[in-house]
């Protein structure tokens, strides 16, 4: 996994917050994990550096609780799964108290922090708050994305992790940069860990890897699908569609209707938004659940092999996701080409004036047809693919690290596409003026011009397309219309919209 360079990281201070509120991204607070109300939007923050973290004094008492348990079993020199026995085909052979410092272990610092805050792990709190101050130090160790299967968990991934965390391979800080793990650790302070029964398989199994993925992706399509909305009512008006598809209010127009890609995107952005939902609901109980095996009953005092590591519900979510959010630029692409094609829209071809000399958008929509012909491959879902691993033993896997991979890929693309189309909307707009639309979609266009100038001849696009990128990235276009779209809302009898999450 990429770790941000050393400007990308926010410092942070000492002033708590709840999880699971609406909350400002004040870099100065504490998110509180307890295994329980881990959001996707925080975790996404956490990512991002907003925020130091702690445990909640309940997840404390439950770790303490859960680690009395191991070291219980390890005292009675009971035989246990994971706790004094090696992993996966050697789980039947024991091994001896000296020697159980396993070197594997687990992914993103917050989310595996978040799980063992549940108290199943039987990791100690010891460990857990090591991890806790190296997460809080931005000390993070060097991680690769692929290798995994998805079952048990993630990990080849995962285990890279808290290498670093034992002061092994490579670690990365704001202070040192890329440097040996021990000589990172030691610069802030901090002691290399030394695992303890139960802690190895403890770290490394779960699917914290794909979910973390999986959160950002989710994060990112949400924010594209609400402005995809707007790109695409631009589009309309720009090609001077008619709204009788929609509702019963609608202008004077003499089309009796539109292509697909203007009639039916309710019905087609609208299945994408539910599947959206539908993954960020299956993603929000992932992120929160006990994934560890064998998982420790305290209450019980026993411990209990299971198959909640095995990452099937994120794998198939995120396929569907894929599959979901493609339409957005499957869509988009076609009203490009109607915006770039003057048979189609009555605009000047390529959306430029002296064609021939200039080429306009001839190129620009090229590219967006490139970009969504990439993603219908990559919406082959990997899930529907397993291999048996580990002698066996691990006979059937979700593939959950290559779908979360690649649902983040399509999303990237379908945010390209729609910068692409965001920019072609707004100069097919500069060949109607003086007319004027919305104002939500005038204070869109407004915006897009103070990041791009209009195309009066051909020049480097590049630059045009990542600005109208990065605008869709931070959401700008949304909030530029958003405070006028509740308005309108209000004249049509419609409730106002959600407040964001």
């Amino acid at each position: 996994m990429a770790v941000q360079e050393h400007n990308d990281f926010v410092n942070v201070g000492k002033e708590e917050t709840a999880i699971g509120k609406r909350q400002s991204l004040d870099p100065k607070k504490y998110l509180s994990l307890d295994g329980n109300s881990l959001t996707i939007a925080d975790l996404v923050r956490l990512g991002k550096g907003l925020f130091n973290i702690k445990l909640t004094t309940e997840a404390e008492g439950k770790i303490n609780e859960a680690r009395e348990v191991i070291e219980t079993i390890i005292k009675e020199n009971r035989v246990v799964y994971g706790v004094n026995t090696g992993f996966g085909k050697f789980a039947h052979m024991l091994i001896p108290k000296d020697k159980l410092i396993v070197e594997r272990t687990r992914m993103l610092l917050a989310l595996r922090i978040n799980v063992l805050a549940k108290g199943y792990s039987g990791v100690s709190m010891e460990t857990v708050q090591a991890m806790v101050k190296a997460f809080n130090a931005s000390c993070l160790s060097w991680v690769p994305e692929k290798g995994t299967v998805g079952a048990s968990g993630d990990l080849a991934p995962l285990a890279h992790l808290t290498l670093g965390l034992m002061g092994e391979g490579r670690m990365w800080s704001p202070q040192r940069g890329w440097d040996d793990a021990k000589t990172v650790l030691e610069c802030h302070g901090l002691t290399p860990l030394v695992l303890k029964p139960k802690e190895g398989i403890g770290l490394i199994n779960g699917t914290q890897m794909m979910s973390s993925l999986a959160a950002e992706a989710v994060e990112r399509a949400v924010g594209v699908a609400r402005q995809a909305d707007i790109i695409a009512a631009l589009s309309l008006e720009a090609l001077r569609g008619t709204t009788k598809a929609f509702h019963n209010s609608h202008r004077t127009c003499d089309r009796v209707q539109d292509a697909y890609t203007l009639r039916c995107i309710p019905q087609v952005h609208g299945v994408s938004n539910d599947t959206i939902a539908f993954v960020k609901s299956i993603l929000t109980t992932e992120l929160n659940s006990a994934t560890d095996n064998p998982l420790v009953f305290a209450e019980r005092g026993e411990t209990i092999s299971g198959g909640n590591f095995h990452g099937e519900y994120p794998a198939k979510a995120l396929d569907y996701l894929a599959i979901g959010v493609h339409e957005l630029a499957s869509m988009s692409e076609r009203r490009t080409e109607r915006l770039v094609n003057p048979s189609l829209s009555e605009l000047p071809a390529f959306l430029v004036q002296d064609g021939g000399l200039n080429s306009g958008f001839m190129i620009a929509h090229c590219t967006a047809a490139a970009l969504v012909s990439e993603s219908k491959a990559l919406c082959h879902p990997s899930s529907v693919d397993s291999l048996s691993t580990s002698a066996a033993t691990e006979d059937h896997v979700s593939m959950g690290g290559w779908a979360a991979r690649k649902a983040l890929r399509v999303v990237e693309h379908v945010e390209q596409v729609l910068a692409i189309e965001l920019l072609a909307a707004c100069q097919a707009l500069e060949f109607l003026r003086p007319l004027k639309s919305t104002t939500p979609l005038e204070k869109v266009h407004e915006l897009v011009r103070t990041v791009v100038r209009p195309w009066d001849h051909d020049r480097q696009m590049s630059p045009d397309i990542e600005a109208a990128h990065t605008l869709l990235r931070e959401e700008k276009v949304w909030e530029a219309a958003r405070p006028y779209m509740d308005q309108y809302r209000d004249r049509l009898g419609l409730k106002p919209l959600p407040l964001d999450d």
